[in-house]
């Protein structure tokens, strides 16, 4: 277990360069909007970075690397479209307003303490099932199995969900006759979060794929189980509903008949 920890030592030490580097660069543009596509790209830099230190990879090694990389790939370029197109995110200038206005603190320390050093290890964790599960399949051992195959389906789906989710999302916003209104058709009238459930989704079905290596997949649950409750609990569904109720007319209707996370039929 020793390598195990230089391993993901090493990647620590990965993502902390990349993380100051990007903070460096946000300082410089006063927007630190652009970390949620690095939450997802960074993830895909974790996996690679294991795979990379490991001899003989094997199939399920290559299976991890590939759903991370799938999935973080095509997040991260949505993310960055987004944000180039929307600009500045409000979330992030509402947190960085409150703490410099409570704190006193200069905009490149909030950004600093409050955005990027609270992401890297948020992120460091969640990936957890990918980094070990690679670690772990060093050298072909463990023939992947049914609950390898079926974390393959669970993530292959959740990739799917998200990704039909967003595309749902970005044509609703890009009509004008549906400014302001609230989008309640396709995935969205089954659950108010589609792209939150698909991230969950290829999270557990990846941990699955690791898990049928041992301890180090079993210790990796963390993973998946920190990321649902940061999507469900902290800072994901909370903090968006929060605001969309205030901004959108019809937004606690929708909540009321509408499944949180889990897709379900709406309420009537």
């Amino acid at each position: 277990m020793s390598e195990a920890l230089t391993m993901l030592a090493i990647n620590l030490g990965a993502l902390m360069i990349a993380i100051l580097l990007l903070w460096a660069y946000a300082v410089k543009i006063r927007d630190v909007s652009f970390i949620d596509a690095f939450w997802a790209f960074g993830m895909v830099i974790l996996a690679w970075a294991s795979w990379f230190q490991i001899d003989g990879q094997g199939r399920r090694a290559d299976v991890l690397l590939a759903l991370t990389t799938i999935w973080g790939v095509r997040l991260a370029a949505h993310l960055v479209t987004r944000w180039r197109r929307e600009g500045e995110d409000p979330r992030y200038k509402k947190i960085m307003g409150h703490a410099m206005e409570t704190k006193g603190w200069s905009w490149a320390k909030t950004a600093l303490l409050m955005v990027f050093l609270t992401q890297a290890p948020l992120l460091f964790i969640t990936s957890l099932p990918a980094q070990l599960g690679i670690w772990a399949s060093e050298g072909g051992r463990w023939v992947m199995g049914p609950i390898a195959w079926a974390g393959v389906a669970v993530a292959l789906i959740g990739i799917i969900f998200e990704t039909v989710g967003d595309a749902q999302l970005k044509a609703f916003r890009h009509n004008p006759a549906n400014k302001g209104k609230v989008l309640d058709t396709g995935l969205w009238r089954y659950t108010r979060h589609p792209n939150y459930f698909g991230d969950a989704c290829t999270w557990w079905g990846i941990w699955l794929v690791a898990a049928e290596t041992g301890p180090a997949g079993w210790i990796s649950i963390i993973g998946p189980i920190f990321l649902t409750f940061t999507l469900t609990k902290w800072s994901g569904k909370p903090l968006l509903e929060r605001g969309l109720k205030k901004s959108r007319p019809g937004y606690v209707e929708y909540v009321e008949r509408t499944s949180g996370f889990f897709p379900w039929p709406p309420k009537k």
